[in-house]
């Protein structure tokens, strides 16, 4: 079984194939992954993600939410997965956005 950190790197790997629909940057770049955390269970472990949206009112949370799920239990040692869809602390693009990203979108 590969290591919590591995699966871990996997997971964020599969995460940055989930792109915003409003702004052409993956989830996890974008600062709409707070947490990503691993406990070991029986052959495997139990993946819990934390995240918010860019708004409340995002029209297609429902749909980030399930891809979310969807690409994580492709990864192969995640034998359980939670979303836990949060807005406090309220997503901020010039704190949550990586540097290099918003050197791309031209925040900066």
């Amino acid at each position: 079984m590969k290591s919590k950190e591995a699966v871990k790197e996997e997971i964020i790997q599969y995460l940055r194939q989930i792109y915003d629909p409003e702004i052409p940057v993956n989830i996890y770049d974008l600062g709409l992954i707070y947490n990503i955390s691993l406990d070991e269970i029986e052959e495997g472990f139990f993946c819990m993600i934390q995240m918010t949206l860019t708004s409340p009112a995002c029209p297609v949370a429902e749909n980030l939410v399930e891809q979310v799920y969807n690409v994580i239990y492709i990864v192969e040692e995640i034998q359980k997965v939670g979303v836990d869809l949060v807005f406090e602390p309220p997503w901020d693009p010039k704190t949550m956005i990586s540097y290099e990203v918003q050197l791309e979108l031209g925040l900066l």
